[in-house]
């Protein structure tokens, strides 16, 4: 049975085949070798991929992997929760052998859900520092970014700059933007203050926040910036790819935006800038591990750690892979240390010093 036709009537509209006719193929960890190597036979190859990672980039990898391995890559694209739900009702019946999403809570959350299983590959090992894979192995990264401050350069110098804590500080009143409360990006920050500095700091930190907020939250990472350009405010957290993704936008106005804001990396003194991580994980019960294996082995490589980085503006993973241009710009920073399965566990707290506090 062509598992490609299985997917089509379970979510025809969120379905994306991708890929030539499949072949077998021969791997082989010799440094400077790919991932994966040309086919040797022509016996229906393929995997497949629920992802919450709704990127044109991770197309584009998909496809080249087939046209090197010929193994076709079959992927449903949909909201996390919705698809971790869908693994734990669909069970030994799944035809999912990859899960794919953004955040390290959520990553978490599907380990804890006992969806996914540990992948063993030495190749991966050496692609992806320790500390950007689950300590079980349960998922690995594939890429990174930082949750910065964001501020005008017209109005604001980067010498006023400081710290997360700092923006809660009067200096600062009225001039704050953020979205949402309901932002995984926002849940998981101050998870990892509940995880760094404790509960009553994370409520107190919150608290300021919202006493600094210039509007209401209002629209994503992309609209904060905007809204720094409008005037509505003059700084802004969000994450470092939404700025490369408005510096290299086709709407000239988005280009303007982007240059007129600098992009801050806070608490380099103490405890380092919030990352977050998008990963992926073999389900529990994949059908094709070693298709599925070969396709992390390719994601996690030098070639297309790169051209993720440089169509999404997202941070490899792979220490050896290139950064664009504005990436390179911004320079090293520290990053805060920390388990990001902590993310997960701290979020059901987080949400509620959000409710607490009155950050919407």
């Amino acid at each position: 049975m062509n598992l490609s036709n299985l997917f089509k009537p379970l979510l025809a509209s969120a379905m994306l085949t991708i890929g030539l006719a499949g072949c077998g193929t021969n791997q082989t960890d010799t440094e400077g070798d790919k991932a994966a190597s040309k086919p040797k036979t022509t016996e229906n190859q393929e995997v497949n991929i629920y992802t919450a990672r709704h990127y044109e980039v991770d197309d584009e990898i998909y496809n080249k992997f087939t046209e090197e391995t010929g193994i076709k890559v079959n992927v449903v694209k949909g909201e996390a929760e919705e698809l971790i739900e869908r693994l734990k009702r669909e069970g030994k019946s799944t035809q999912a052998d990859l899960f794919v999403t953004v955040d390290g809570g959520v990553l978490t959350n599907a380990k804890q859900n006992d969806i996914l299983q540990p992948v063993t590959s030495d190749i991966i090992d050496k692609n992806v520092p320790e500390n950007l894979r689950d300590v079980d192995n349960n998922w690995i990264g594939l890429a990174t970014r930082a949750r910065i401050i964001a501020y005008s350069k017209d109005r604001v110098s980067p010498e006023e700059l400081s710290t997360y804590e700092d923006l809660t500080s009067e200096k600062w009143n009225g001039k704050l933007l953020v979205r949402s409360s309901t932002s995984l990006y926002n849940q998981s920050l101050l998870a990892s203050f509940i995880e760094l500095n404790g509960e009553e700091q994370a409520e107190k930190w919150a608290k300021g926040i919202v006493n600094n907020f210039a509007r209401q939250p209002d629209g994503g990472d992309r609209d904060q910036a905007k809204a720094i350009a409008a005037g509505t405010g003059d700084v802004a957290i969000m994450n470092t790819y939404y700025v490369g993704l408005l510096a290299n936008s086709e709407d000239p106005e988005e280009v303007k935006v982007a240059e007129s804001i600098g992009v801050f990396f806070p608490n380099q003194e103490t405890n380092g800038t919030h990352v977050n991580i998008s990963g992926i994980g073999l389900t529990k019960h994949s059908k094709n591990q070693e298709n599925a294996i070969k396709l992390i082995e390719y994601m996690t490589d030098v070639e297309a750690q790169e051209i993720l980085s440089a169509n999404n503006y997202e941070f490899p993973v792979n220490p050896k892979a290139s950064k664009p241009e504005l990436l390179e710009s911004w320079g090293d920073f520290k990053m805060q240390e920390l388990n990001f399965d902590t993310l997960g566990e701290h979020n059901k707290k987080a949400i509620e010093i959000f409710n607490k506090t009155g950050w919407k």
